[in-house]
């Protein structure tokens, strides 16, 4: 497949400017960046959540199969009602779930049925129980007063089909599955389902100034935490996750690390090297392997960010070239390197895999994934799009904002007494302060446009659950 260059996917966006670059831009830069795994594979059910479905899901079979009871109560035919008066009926059997009544119903009649039992020919109503009078009978069975306007005809009947009918298009193409999916599934009696492959992603840290844990501290150092984030957001998105631990600044070890990425996965994640001035190697080698552009977004936190292509060589070569003569091909000359990968011998297919050059600092990287790389991940993997819902509430206090630029700040979303959301700062907003991020359960969003916030006026807001 031809690719489309990255200067003319640029061109192609009216105000596209890499160094003031709106989000939204952005992401419909990504959009045609990216393109969605095609290759099927069979799954159980049990193994689904989170896939993405391959195919429309047509239904072999009626939901519910028959006409069946909403509630414990009566069955009897609809047409005995009369307004505005009561009605006897002889009780002349029992109905349970899960094995049809077949005795024969006449005028006057009713059955006694359970909730989910198939309702017995030529009955429409079922009135619950608690809404009748029970007279006992010493033949059995008995007698049943229902009061006038206690239930109309066809009351508290499931029709055959309601839920799916048979032929129907009951889940379609891309859609990921959540557990309601999934039991949906298993309602029409599939064991399997077919499901693109698990999107392949690998991720490295890059600096000299890294440390893994485990590491003893040295002057000038910190300890990694983004690999851990931002694999856990690989993970919890649903990719298959190829972790390369940390790669120092080295050039060799660096263009290894891209090689061995490219090669096996088909995106990678990078944290780090992206600044403007920053004295790495990391651009100077992305450039080199690939066709990469390096963004100055209008976006706090997390201006800086390279997004583009690494073209794949062979695994093989990749593994044998001299930048791993004196390192393992698992690690690319990184520390610490492992992989969730289930499939850790994969070759991915010719040609490139799309690049996330994020910055270093913990919370803008975070705060990068969340707004450009996840949804970005979602099309490769084939889901369709679903941007997230954003929440509207009050402001505790008022909040600085400069127009030009879209903001994400750490926020608490609670509910007043009168029921309406407010949301409140959660403690200090730089980029590098990763405890606000647990203390929050969400972003408050300023717009591009919007200007400072007074207390009181309404923010949009980006709940965490969900997105991550």
């Amino acid at each position: 497949m031809n690719e489309t260059s990255l200067a003319h996917i640029a061109a192609a966006l009216p105000g596209y400017d890499a160094q003031a670059l709106h989000v939204d831009t952005a992401l419909a830069f990504l959009h045609t960046l990216a393109q969605p795994v095609t290759q099927g594979v069979s799954v159980p059910l049990a193994q689904a959540l989170g896939r993405v479905l391959a195919d429309d899901v047509i239904s072999p079979i009626s939901v519910p199969p028959h006409d069946n009871s909403a509630m414990d109560g009566f069955a009897f035919r609809g047409a005995d009602l009369a307004p505005g008066q009561p009605l006897a009926l002889r009780v002349v059997g029992t109905a349970l779930a899960g094995a049809a009544w077949r005795g024969a119903v006449g005028p006057g009649e009713c059955v006694k049925i359970t909730t989910g039992a198939v309702m017995p020919e030529g009955l429409d109503t079922v009135v619950p129980h608690e809404q009748v009078r029970q007279e006992a009978s010493p033949e059995g069975g008995g007698q049943i007063h229902i009061p006038p306007g206690a239930v109309r005809p066809g009351d508290h009947r499931r029709l055959r089909g309601e839920d799916l009918l048979a032929g129907q298009p009951a889940l379609q193409k891309a859609e990921l599955l959540a557990p309601a999916a999934i039991g949906l599934l298993a309602s029409l009696g599939l064991t399997e389902v077919r499901v693109l492959r698990r999107l392949r992603v690998a991720y490295f840290s890059t600096g000299d100034e890294i440390l893994s844990p485990g590491d003893a501290p040295r002057e000038g150092a910190v300890y990694d935490s983004n690999r851990y984030t931002v694999t856990a957001l690989l993970a919890r998105l649903g990719c298959e996750v190829i972790d390369l631990g940390v790669v120092r600044d080295d050039p060799a070890r660096l263009a290894a690390a891209f090689r061995t990425a490219a090669a096996r996965a088909d995106a990678i994640v990078t944290s780090g090297g992206v600044s403007t001035g920053e004295a790495d190697h990391t651009k100077a080698v992305m450039r080199s392997l690939g066709d990469v552009v390096f963004w100055g977004l209008a976006q706090r936190p997390g201006r800086p960010m390279a997004v583009g292509r690494i073209r794949r060589a062979p695994l093989e070569h990749a593994a044998s070239s001299s930048a791993f003569s004196k390192e393992p091909p698992v690690s690319a000359g990184g520390t610490g390197a492992s992989s969730y990968s289930t499939d850790s011998k994969h070759h991915a297919d010719a040609g490139t895999a799309v690049l996330f050059g994020l910055p270093g600092n913990p919370v803008a990287t975070m705060v990068t994934f969340i707004t450009l790389v996840r949804p970005t991940l979602l099309r490769m993997m084939g889901a369709r799009a679903t941007p997230p819902v954003l929440l509207r509430a009050a402001s505790e206090s008022a909040l600085r904002k400069k127009p030009g630029r879209t903001e994400y700040q750490r926020g608490v979303v609670t509910q007043r007494a009168d029921g309406r959301l407010s949301v409140r700062a959660a403690g200090q907003q730089g980029s590098g302060v990763l405890s606000s991020m647990v203390q929050a359960n969400g972003l408050i969003v300023l717009a591009h446009a919007q200007g400072d916030v007074a207390a009181g006026d309404d923010v949009s807001v980006m709940m965490f659950d969900g997105v991550m």
